[in-house]
């Protein structure tokens, strides 16, 4: 059963996007979602994002993670990124490396509290 993208951002105070996906993990929907939050930001600035993607399939392969970020990056400028991945972080060491290449402050969560914390504080101890 395919299950179709669904997107939703919404503003928080202290400049803050929030951002919630869900649908079928697909390298199309990851870039459908990541223009969305790039036309956001491009719209209105925001110093951080605390993005809750809950797609469902393989991760993308660290060659798709390093198209995604090569052309989207540019387009988010200094925004501090807490992507939260509920349904587990797979293999996620290639999308972080390639976030902070691209001059990203980025970190993957399973969780969105402590990813919230992160965005308001900086590094937390579990």
């Amino acid at each position: 059963m395919q299950n179709d993208l669904q997107i939703e951002v919404r503003r928080q105070p202290q400049s803050l996007l929030h951002v919630h996906v869900r649908g079928d993990a697909t390298f199309a929907h990851t870039m459908a979602y990541w223009h969305a939050i790039a036309e956001a930001v491009e719209q209105q600035p925001a110093q951080s994002l605390l993005l809750v993607d809950e797609l469902i399939g393989p991760a993308l392969t660290a060659g798709e993670w390093v198209r995604l970020v090569s052309e989207l990056g540019p387009r988010l400028g200094r925004l501090r990124i807490a992507h939260v991945k509920p349904h587990g972080l797979d293999t996620v060491e290639y999308c972080v490396l390639s976030a902070m290449g691209a001059g990203l402050d980025a970190r993957v969560f399973e969780d969105a509290r402590m990813a919230s914390l992160w965005l308001r504080y900086g590094p937390v101890d579990a």
